[in-house]
């Protein structure tokens, strides 16, 4: 089976290098990355989408013209007070919040946010479910969504900054019929 993980376009946020926050859009640079994917992805074979309930993802699920079922639990990493600002504005703001978060980056909760490690359980519970049905599913996410998902696959949620996604990416993870994960395709994109 596999599971197809869509980065949403480029948003607002990504423009100005910030954290995300909830309730950035897609650019219009970000609405062509999605349309130049959008024939690639309708020659993948899937049996169900399912997007995350923010609006960049929404935005990307409809551009590619696919309907789904929103699924908190491919929300982005909820980075909390961080949301909206550079990482320069955070070290400025929040000094020693940032030097524990360098420290442990995975463990560490960001104010009003969520750690990565919290994250990580939220997205491969669902991950988990979707082996469990055993059908080709795609999802609309995020950049920290496609990287636990990708981190999944070793089992190590260590690798999460080892990955460089784009904007408008296709990424697939392929699960075989004795529980095996591998990664099919990484960082796909139509430029």
């Amino acid at each position: 089976m596999d599971i197809i993980l869509v980065r949403h376009g480029e948003t607002e946020e990504n423009v100005l290098k910030n954290f995300s926050g909830k309730g950035t859009h897609l650019t219009d640079k970000g609405k062509e990355q999605i349309k130049k994917i959008r024939p690639f992805v309708e020659k993948l074979s899937f049996n169900k989408v399912y997007v995350s309930p923010l609006p960049r993802a929404i935005e990307t699920m409809e551009i590619l013209g696919l309907d789904g079922e929103k699924e908190e639990r491919i929300k982005e990493v909820d980075f909390g007070l961080f949301e909206g600002k550079t990482y320069e504005k955070i070290k400025e703001e929040f000094p020693e919040e940032v030097k524990m978060w360098d420290e442990d980056y995975i463990n560490c909760v960001t104010p009003k946010g969520e750690s990565i490690k919290l994250a990580y359980e939220r997205v491969t519970s669902f991950l988990e479910e979707i082996v469990k049905k055993g059908e080709d599913v795609l999802l609309v996410c995020h950049d920290g969504v496609i990287r636990i998902a990708l981190s999944w696959v070793f089992d190590n949620m260590e690798y999460f900054f080892k990955f460089n996604l784009g904007n408008g990416s296709v990424n697939i993870i392929t699960v075989n019929e004795d529980g095996f994960k591998y990664i099919k395709k990484t960082n796909y994109t139509k430029r």
